[in-house]
């Protein structure tokens, strides 16, 4: 059984590894393929480019066994659609091998809204990773399609490619990428938050840095000697 775990990733974190890493134990996934995403369709753009991002996701997971970075979202033109993705790697790997794809609380109690919901449970399971003691979907037909389709052990997610719901508690971290940017923008320590490796890559690339804010001329200021840039907020 393969896990797929899709996002910005901009930049991989702590949060992110520990809850694939926690999925992957408890299912016995053979692996968990981690797809950053090219084109984002909800959301913004993400700050650092593609290629950054997927060699700081190589370099987070160089020495995790069963964790790999994916780069077939960023090499598909257009949306990150989760269903074209799912649907590509049907293709490479056939319709009988399990695929369980992992998704966080909050997107799945939007999970209707996605595009072609129901093509995606078609394909592939879902493994809901949820905060300790959080709550059922409000939705009402998104809960009654989780007791439909809840899977109460692994061995029924081993038993069909795809179609079942599976929910997972996971360790809650309160990291958070655009937590991260921020630190960065700001001038403070994101250590700690991500892989050592991951931050130096960041930090060398510089796509997190704010903006140097324009000196302002006078006839007492002197251009030489702002030694520190102001810095402020990235987009979320």
């Amino acid at each position: 059984m393969i896990g797929l775990f899709g996002g910005a990733f901009d930049p991989v974190h702590f949060g992110h590894l520990r809850a694939a890493l926690e999925v992957q134990e408890a299912l016995g996934l053979q692996e968990v393929r981690l797809l950053p995403l090219n084109v984002a369709v909800h959301r913004t753009q993400p700050a650092a480019d593609g290629a950054l991002r997927l060699r700081m996701l190589q370099a987070a997971v160089a020495d995790v066994p069963g964790l790999v970075a994916d780069d077939r979202e960023l090499q598909r033109p257009g949306g990150s659609y989760t269903v074209d993705t799912l649907t590509h790697c049907r293709a490479q790997l056939g319709p009988a091998v399990p695929l369980c794809l992992l998704v966080g609380g909050d997107a799945f109690n939007a999970f209707f809204e996605w595009h072609r919901p129901r093509d995606i449970l078609g394909l592939a399971h879902l493994a809901v990773m949820r905060r300790p003691g959080s709550l059922l979907p409000r939705d009402a037909a998104l809960r009654a399609e989780l007791e439909r389709r809840r899977a109460q052990h692994p061995a029924d997610l081993q038993a069909a490619p795809g179609g079942r719901i599976w929910l997972q508690s996971v360790t809650q971290l309160d990291i958070s990428s655009t937590r991260i940017r921020r630190a960065i923008a700001a001038g403070r320590s994101a250590r700690f938050l991500l892989p050592d490796p991951v931050l130096e890559m960041a930090l060398g690339a510089g796509c997190y840095a704010a903006p140097a804010t324009p000196a302002t001329t006078s006839a007492s200021a002197d251009p030489e000697s702002d030694a520190s840039a102001q810095r402020g907020h990235d987009a979320a």
